[in-house]
C-alpha cells in the first residue's frame, strides 16, 4: 500500500501540471484582445495569434492558474486613437491596465467602469479628452488612477470619495477647471493636479500634500500655497482698533442714534475739519520757508554727501528721481540706493522702489505700481509673481516674498550686488521695495512664459510641441547662463529649474531667473532647489554650491530629453522614484530610445546622436559625487559641440556683447561664458 501510494503522489503532480500548461483564458478574452488590436492602429508588432496561448501574449498577465486575464501592460507601443468599445471592457477580471505613453483620443470608455475588479488605471501621456468621468467611482478596488498629461477637461468629480481604497491621484498637466473637491481618503498618498486651470482655496484635507502637487493651477491659494490675499493686502487695524471699527466697515449693532448722540457728532466733525484745516495752512508755510533757506539742490547734494561722493551733474542719468517722486516715495537708481534707502529707515520716511542697473531706464515710481492692474503669473517656494500694467502702458513683473529672513541693510546689500549682474541668458532683479509688511521685486517681462509650460503644458491637439532645436537652444541659452554668473560673479543660482528659465520672443534664446535668492530666506530643506531638482548633498539650503547647481542643470536637461518632470517619472506612475534614477534605470537595461520625449518622435526628430549626446552630457552632471560633475562652463562647451549652437551666437561672440556697465565696473568676462 505504501508503495502504490508513493508511486500515486508522481502521477498527479504531473497531471496537475499539464492541467495549468493547457490551462487558457476563456475564447471571450481571447477575442476581446483580438478585437482592441485589430481596432486600434499600432506603430509595433505584438505576435498576437490564435496558435499561441493569451497568457503568454507580449504584455498580457493572466492568474496563478492560467484561467483569466489579470493585467494589460502596452506602454508605449504607439496605439492610436480611441479604445474601442466592447473590448478591454470584455475582461471581466482585469485588475491592472496600462497604456500610457500612446496617442490613445477620445474620452474614457463606459465600459471600463464595469470593471470592478480593476486596481489600477495608467493612462497618464496620451491625448484623452472630455471629462472625468463620474462613474470610475464604481471602481471599488481601485488602488492607483494616473491621468495626467492627457487633454482632459471640466472638473474633478466629487463622487472621487468613493473610491475608499484610492492610494494614488494623478491628474496634473491636463486643463481641469473649477474647484477643487474636498477629496477625504485615508489611503490617499499620492496626490497631483498641477499644470491645470484649477481655482478657489485648497481643501483642507488635501493642505498634507506639497506645494507641487498644486503649481501651475495660477487661481488657486491656500496652504501649502500662499494665502488667498490680494495683491496687495489692506492696512491691518490700528492697535485697539477692531476690525469693526475700521473705516467703511459695517456695524452689526441694531438701533438708532439719539438726537444729542447726532448733535455730537456733528460738532465733533466741524471741530476736526477745522484743525486739519489750520494743520495744512501750517504744513504749507513752513515747508514754504524751509525750501527757501536750504535752495533747490539740497537733496541731491545730502545724498551725495551720504555716499561720500559729490551730487551728480545734471543730466549725467545717476540720479534717476526727480523731486516730485522724491515727495511721493518713488524710485531712485541704483547708484544712490543705498543712501536713500539708508536715509529712509534713519528719518522714518516712506521705502522707496530703488532701481538696479538697466532698471534706472524705467519711469514708474512706488506710487505708479501699486495703481497698476495686476494678474497672478505663478506662485513658488519664494513668493508669488505679478503680471503689473502700469497706466502709461509699461509691463513688469512683480514678485512679492513670502518669509525673507534678513534685515534690511543685509537684503539692500544682496540685491545691489545682484543689480550688477546682466547677461542675455539671465533675467536680473531691476527693482525691489522694502518695508516691514512687504518686499518686493520687479523683473522684466518676457510674454512667452516659462519653459515648464511649455514642456508640460496641455497635451491637446491645438498645443505647438517643443521641437529639438527649441530644445538645445532652451539647453544652451541655460547652461551659459549658469556659466556667466559662476564666472564673472562667483555667485550660485541656488534654484535651477524648468519654471525659473524664461523664454525670449521669437524663442530664440532663454533666460534664468530667480537667481541667488537663497540668501534673503531662512534655512530649509524644502524651499530652493526641491522638486527633484535638489543635488542630493545639499542640506543648507543657503548654502548652495557650483556643483550642486550644475545638478540641477542636469536635471533640467533630462527634462528637455524626456518631457518628463523630474518628480513624475516612475514607470507606472507612482512617482517613487526621481528623474535621474528613472533615465539610470532605463540606460542600464540598454533601452535607451525609450529615455526620448515621445513627442520628439511624433516631430520627427531626425537628430538620434544629438540627443544621445546631450543625454550623456546630462548623466555627467547629474553624478553622485560632486566631484565628479563637470563646471558650468565645461557643460557649455559640451553642448556647443553637439549642436553648433543651434542658431544661437557661440561663446566667443556672446562675451563680446557684455554689456558697457559691466565692462566699466571692471566685472571680468565669463570663462567661457556666452
Amino acid at each position: 500500500m505504501a508503495v502504490v501510494a508513493s508511486a500515486a503522489v508522481p502521477l498527479m503532480l504531473v497531471a496537475s501540471l499539464a492541467f495549468l500548461a493547457s490551462a487558457e483564458p476563456p475564447a471571450s478574452e481571447r477575442s476581446a484582445l483580438l478585437a482592441f488590436l485589430t481596432a486600434t492602429p499600432h506603430e509595433r508588432k505584438l505576435g498576437w495569434n490564435t496558435s499561441t496561448p493569451a497568457c503568454g501574449w507580449v504584455g498580457v498577465t493572466c492568474d496563478a492558474a492560467g484561467s483569466t486575464i489579470v493585467a494589460l501592460r502596452l506602454p508605449g507601443i504607439g496605439l492610436l486613437g480611441p479604445i474601442p468599445p466592447a473590448t478591454i471592457g470584455r475582461l471581466p477580471n482585469l485588475q491592472v491596465l496600462s497604456l500610457r505613453s500612446n496617442r490613445i483620443t477620445g474620452s474614457i470608455p463606459d465600459d471600463l467602469l464595469q470593471l470592478s475588479s480593476l486596481r489600477a488605471i495608467f493612462l497618464q501621456n496620451n491625448d484623452l479628452s472630455g471629462a472625468i468621468p463620474a462613474g470610475v467611482s464604481k471602481l471599488g478596488a481601485l488602488e492607483r488612477l494616473v491621468l495626467a498629461h492627457n487633454n482632459l477637461s471640466g472638473s474633478i468629480p466629487f463622487a472621487l470619495n468613493n473610491l475608499t481604497s484610492l492610494r494614488s491621484l494623478r491628474l496634473e498637466g491636463n486643463r481641469l477647471s473649477g474647484k477643487i473637491p474636498s477629496i477625504s481618503i485615508p489611503s490617499l498618498n499620492a496626490f497631483n493636479v498641477s499644470d491645470n486651470s484649477l481655482n478657489g482655496s485648497i481643501p483642507q484635507s488635501l493642505a498634507r500634500f506639497p506645494e507641487d502637487s498644486f503649481a501651475g493651477n495660477l487661481q488657486l491659494c491656500g496652504k501649502p500655497l500662499p494665502p488667498c490675499s490680494p495683491f496687495f493686502p489692506s492696512p491691518s487695524p490700528a492697535p485697539g482698533m477692531s476690525p469693526s471699527d475700521m473705516p467703511g466697515a459695517v456695524s452689526n449693532k441694531k438701533g438708532k442714534l439719539s438726537g444729542a448722540a447726532i448733535a455730537g457728532i456733528v460738532v465733533g466733525a466741524v471741530v476736526v475739519a477745522l484743525l486739519l484745516l489750520v494743520a495744512i495752512v501750517f504744513c504749507a508755510r513752513s515747508r514754504r520757508r524751509r525750501g527757501a533757506r536750504e535752495g533747490p539742490k539740497s537733496t541731491a547734494a545730502a545724498v551725495g554727501q551720504t555716499r561720500g561722493a559729490a551730487p551728480p551733474a545734471s543730466g549725467d542719468g545717476t540720479g534717476m528721481t526727480s523731486s516730485s517722486k522724491d515727495d511721493m516715495g518713488g524710485g531712485t537708481s541704483g547708484s544712490a540706493a543705498a543712501a536713500a534707502v539708508a536715509a529712509g529707515a534713519g528719518t522714518g520716511e516712506p521705502s522707496r522702489l530703488v532701481f538696479l542697473g538697466k532698471g534706472a531706464g524705467y519711469s514708474f515710481d512706488l506710487e505708479d505700481l501699486l495703481r497698476a492692474s495686476a494678474e497672478v503669473l505663478g506662485k513658488g517656494s519664494v513668493g508669488t509673481s505679478y503680471k503689473a500694467v502700469l497706466e502709461e502702458g509699461t509691463t513688469v513683473v512683480v514678485k512679492r516674498l513670502k518669509d525673507v529672513a534678513v534685515a534690511r541693510r543685509e537684503f539692500d546689500a544682496h540685491m545691489d550686488a545682484l543689480g550688477r549682474v546682466e547677461h542675455r541668458n539671465l533675467l536680473p532683479v531691476r527693482a525691489y521695495y522694502f518695508s516691514k509688511d512687504e518686499k518686493l521685486l520687479v523683473y522684466d517681462y518676457l510674454p512667452n512664459g516659462s519653459l515648464s509650460a511649455m514642456l508640460h503644458g496641455s497635451r491637446g491637439s491645438g498645443r505647438t510641441p517643443m521641437d529639438w532645436d527649441a530644445r538645445m537652444r532652451s539647453a544652451l541659452s541655460a547652461s551659459r547662463g549658469l556659466a556667466h554668473l559662476h564666472s564673472a560673479h562667483n555667485l550660485a543660482h541656488g534654484n535651477v529649474k524648468s519654471s525659473n528659465v524664461l523664454l525670449r520672443p521669437d524663442y530664440d534664446a532663454a533666460a534664468l531667473s530667480d537667481f541667488c535668492l537663497h540668501p534673503i530666506f531662512a534655512s530649509t530643506s524644502t524651499r530652493v532647489g526641491s522638486g527633484g531638482y535638489r543635488a542630493p548633498e545639499v542640506v543648507d539650503t543657503r548654502r548652495p554650491t557650483f556643483k550642486a547647481d550644475v545638478y540641477s542643470l542636469g536635471v533640467l536637461l533630462l527634462e528637455l530629453l524626456t518631457g518628463k518632470s523630474p518628480t513624475h517619472a516612475s514607470l507606472e506612475g507612482d512617482g517613487t522614484l526621481d528623474l535621474p534614477r528613472w533615465v539610470q534605470s532605463v540606460v542600464r537595461e540598454e533601452w535607451t530610445a525609450e529615455v526620448f520625449d515621445v513627442e520628439l518622435v511624433r516631430l520627427g526628430a531626425s537628430a538620434e546622436e544629438e540627443m544621445v549626446a546631450l543625454l550623456q552630457v546630462a548623466m555627467a552632471c547629474v553624478a553622485t559625487v560632486p566631484d565628479a560633475r563637470p563646471d558650468a562652463p565645461d557643460v557649455v562647451r559640451m553642448i556647443e559641440e553637439i549642436g553648433g549652437g543651434h542658431g544661437q551666437t557661440t561663446t566667443e561672440e556672446s562675451a563680446r556683447g557684455t554689456s558697457e556697465e559691466e565692462r566699466s565696473r571692471g566685472t571680468p568676462p565669463a570663462v567661457p561664458t556666452p
